[in-house]
């Protein structure tokens, strides 16, 4: 990736209980590490929330086999809603998240003992890696995929974050997109077809234009080695065009709501992005408080609205029990990865079920 973007640090998700939701996920998916948990208005936000000011509280987990995090995220001040149409695959926006796994029939066996709803067998993918689908108990998309990179062994049968599949109007243009602003500049897949491994999600008995893509260059940031390599697979319904997602719904209701790259040196982000007619839509401009955490943060949208967010991390607890936290402000060089001890040590930030 380039000097901007050092990988998926977390896919927003938006729920009616955060603290049932997140006991599901450290059960099935070993997201138990807490990075912060905050609740406060969200002011810069007013574009996607009805030109109102809503009150939320939030929380960053993440799972020390490495990969990317879950920010769970629920309204205060009012009742999130849920899509008024069944969302499958044939659907324009965030359709589900990638999980890593070093073994999937495993991962399918240990969600299946915990009574996951599971959506196929473990099959293998037309890049020939072995993954499955299911349905979190709120009706969002997983797929299990078995990855070669993680960053610690802690036995865990699903890892972090590792992608996101997403559905598009327009491929050609949301190629474009993905990989001009975000740097995914390796066509792995470009297929048109009807996808034996897609059978049992619904919306899936039809023709797909099915593009995945990869990143060139290996990320780089304070957190690259946790975060690790990331995968975007496109979906283009050919056949009965879907729905967006959030049509008629506000940023934090039900479902995905965004997807967030960790990185650096976001003036020159911003330029980028404009150079190639995507503008920020929102930007903190300066460090905006998380609560126990700070950083600037800013959105874009892609060709279909889907919003992609970006977060400049500024002050993170590494060990909050501890009183202990970083200010990357105050590094050199941007490009430099954290000390692997020093990540290593979000691990005392583990929450137990």
């Amino acid at each position: 990736m380039s000097k901007h973007i050092g990988g998926i640090q977390q896919i927003g998700i938006g729920t009616s209980n955060l603290h049932e939701e997140w006991s599901w996920y450290r059960r099935n998916f070993g997201m138990d590490i807490r990075i912060f948990e905050d609740a406060a208005d969200a002011p810069l936000m007013t574009k996607y929330t009805g030109d109102k000011v809503q009150n939320r509280v939030a929380a960053l987990a993440l799972n020390m086999e490495g990969g990317g995090g879950f920010e769970i995220w629920q309204y205060a001040s009012r009742a999130p809603k849920p899509a008024d149409f069944p969302i499958t695959l044939a659907e324009i926006g965030f359709l589900g998240a990638k999980m890593k796994t070093r073994d999937a029939n495993r991962a399918h066996a240990h969600l299946k003992e915990n009574g996951a709803s599971l959506l196929t067998e473990v099959i293998s993918n037309p890049l020939g890696q072995s993954h499955f689908y299911l349905k979190d108990k709120s009706g969002n998309l997983f797929e299990i995929i078995e990855a070669q990179e993680f960053f610690k062994n802690i036995d865990s049968p699903v890892g972090g974050v590792y992608g996101c599949m997403i559905g598009v109007s327009n491929m050609d243009k949301s190629i474009k997109f993905y990989q001009n602003v975000l740097d995914f500049d390796v066509i792995k897949l470009d297929e048109v077809g009807v996808f034996e491994d897609f059978t049992g999600i619904p919306g899936s008995n039809q023709k797909f234009r099915r593009v995945i893509l990869e990143t060139s260059k290996m990320p780089k940031g304070p957190f690259a080695p946790l975060l690790g390599t990331n995968q975007i697979e496109l979906l283009e319904p050919l056949e009965k065009k879907g729905k967006k997602i959030f049509e008629n719904r506000f940023w934090g209701d039900l479902g995905f709501i965004h997807l967030c790259f960790d990185v650096q040196d976001m003036d020159g982000l911003r330029e980028k992005a404009e150079a190639r007619h995507h503008p920020f839509t929102v930007d903190s401009a300066d460090s905006f408080d998380m609560g126990k955490a700070a950083g600037r943060f800013a959105y874009v949208e892609d060709p279909d609205g889907a919003l992609i967010e970006f977060v400049e991390t500024h002050k993170l607890p590494i060990v909050e029990k501890w009183g202990w936290y970083l200010n990357l402000k105050k590094r050199g060089d941007q490009g430099r990865s954290l000390p692997k001890w020093v990540l290593n040590c979000f691990k005392f930030n583990r929450v137990k079920n």
